[in-house]
């Protein structure tokens, strides 16, 4: 027998690997996450449903990879890399409501197909509840710094100041001031730092 195509030193297995993300992300746009089977991933692709199973062993799995593959392809690494290599905590809030606006819009359409079906969908429900918990970690991680630094204004918490930012970064938030109010990208980037840094920071230093 030949060797297998999807070893993740193969480049034909990784391309494959590729044309079934892309397909599955289409589908879940274009007709919401009920679409988002195995065989209808195959299909798009063009090719059998054993080959897909040959990369994602379920259904699970797939939809794992897939919004690894999404958030990857749509430069999460690159729009955090401003926040994580800001010179101080109060720029680093700053640069994170800037990474916000910036990100948070190319994900709108997942997002929605997602939430809608997720008290329903075993596999939506679990996206859903580890996207929360990295949105989560990533708030804690900048406020911690600004606990580190004596910038955290009181009556906050490391706890609430993350509660706080982590609900902000509600994507129907971000849709009432950019879609229903016209805010652009930039004004709702700035706006929201200037509340983050109105709300959570102490002055001086």
């Amino acid at each position: 027998m030949g060797e297998p195509t999807h070893g993740p030193g193969n480049a034909r297995g990784r391309r494959t690997r590729d044309a079934l993300l892309a397909a599955a992300r289409t589908l879940l746009e274009e007709q919401g996450f009920e679409a988002l089977t195995m065989a209808a991933v195959a299909e798009r692709a063009g090719i059998t449903r054993r080959a897909v199973y040959q990369h994602f062993r379920s259904r699970s799995e797939l939809v794992t990879d897939l919004f690894t593959h999404a958030v990857a392809d749509e430069g999460l690494a690159e729009s955090l890399r401003p926040v994580w290599e800001a010179p101080d905590a109060v720029s680093t809030l700053e640069e994170f409501a800037r990474h916000l606006a910036r990100f948070t819009p190319r994900l709108r359409t997942v997002y929605h197909a997602v939430d809608r079906v997720r008290h329903q969908d075993p596999d939506a429900a679990a996206h859903r509840a580890l996207t929360d918990r990295n949105q989560r970690a990533g708030a804690q991680e900048v406020i911690r710094r600004l606990d580190t630094e004596g910038r955290l204004a009181p009556p906050w918490t490391e706890e609430t100041a993350t509660d706080m930012l982590w609900a902000l970064m509600s994507v129907d938030l971000l849709e009432r001031l950019m879609v229903d109010r016209g805010w652009s990208r930039e004004q709702f980037g700035e706006r929201m730092a200037a509340l983050l840094r109105a709300t959570l920071v102490t002055p001086g230093g």
